[in-house]
């Protein structure tokens, strides 16, 4: 598998976990309150990954090149 690939699915399981735990800890099941907690999720896993990807690229982790 691409490491590129890890990096990505990784993401998704990490803002499903995120946002999972946020609903959970909040402890308010309204609509609104999910759809904002899915929204804010959605934005932390992007960061995450834009993160890490910057992170194991300076570890030489990841190639330079390409994606």
């Amino acid at each position: 598998m691409n490491p590129i690939t890890r990096l990505k699915l990784s993401s998704v399981l990490f803002t499903v976990l995120w946002t999972g735990g946020m609903v959970w800890w909040s402890g308010a099941y309204d609509p609104a309150n999910i759809i904002i907690l899915s929204v804010c999720g959605a934005v932390a896993g992007y960061f995450w990954y834009r993160a890490m990807r910057w992170q194991f690229r300076l570890m030489g982790m990841l190639p330079r090149n390409g994606q």
